[in-house]
């Protein structure tokens, strides 16, 4: 399978909501691959790795709500069907995916509340193209003033450290039979994800 080198670190905003100090009732929406229950277990086994670093001390993300973000939507005062539909309409066009991605180190990005991260050594050309052709899509369908910049450093978020970023740590590889991808509505603070679509198979 082709793969391609991963790029650069870069600064990632807190996507999971939790106590990180936003406003409540603020409607958060993104495109993000949904793992199952068994590759939520060898991921919290990953974070249990974290866990025992001493050094660092973390807001811990719920096992449930791990995911990988293909696309950030934004996060809205008030609830934007406008945006939704036009996410819809450009995951149709886009249609189901499905590729292997192995994830086989921890490391973290810099920010406020840095991030302890679960990457992949290499990244899938699959899974740069799914990211390429969603955003393609999500111009055209008139969402483009709500999606990020050019850059795409995909990885799942285990945790939020208080200050402390974690140093590369190699694991046992983790394969991910990557099969579908959602769209995913959810309320900063609350702890549970509403799908609000899925192209191909996803856990919910």
């Amino acid at each position: 399978m082709a793969t391609q080198r991963n790029a650069r670190p870069f600064q990632q905003m807190d996507l999971l909501g939790g106590s990180g100090g936003e406003p409540a009732q603020i409607h958060r929406l993104f495109f993000a691959l949904v793992p199952d229950d068994v590759l939520r277990q060898r991921f919290a086994r990953a974070a249990d790795v974290l866990r025992g670093d001493q050094t660092i001390r973390a807001r811990w993300v719920v096992p449930a709500r791990y995911h990988a973000t293909l696309h950030f939507l934004g996060d809205f005062p008030q609830w934007r069907q406008d945006v939704a539909d036009a996410a819809k309409a450009a995951a149709d066009k886009v249609g189901p995916r499905s590729f292997d991605w192995t994830l086989d180190y921890l490391a973290g990005f810099r920010g406020r509340q840095p991030p302890c991260v679960l990457r992949g050594t290499e990244v899938p050309v699959d899974l740069v193209r799914l990211w390429q052709d969603l955003r393609e899509a999500l111009i055209r369908a008139g969402a483009g003033s709500h999606i990020g910049g050019g850059n795409f450093t995909p990885h799942v978020t285990l945790g939020y450290s208080h200050g402390t970023v974690p140093d590369i740590a190699q694991i046992e590889p983790i394969l991910w039979r990557v099969k579908g991808y959602a769209l995913i509505h959810s309320i900063v603070g609350e702890h549970e994800y509403r799908v609000l679509g899925r192209w191909g198979a996803i856990e919910q």
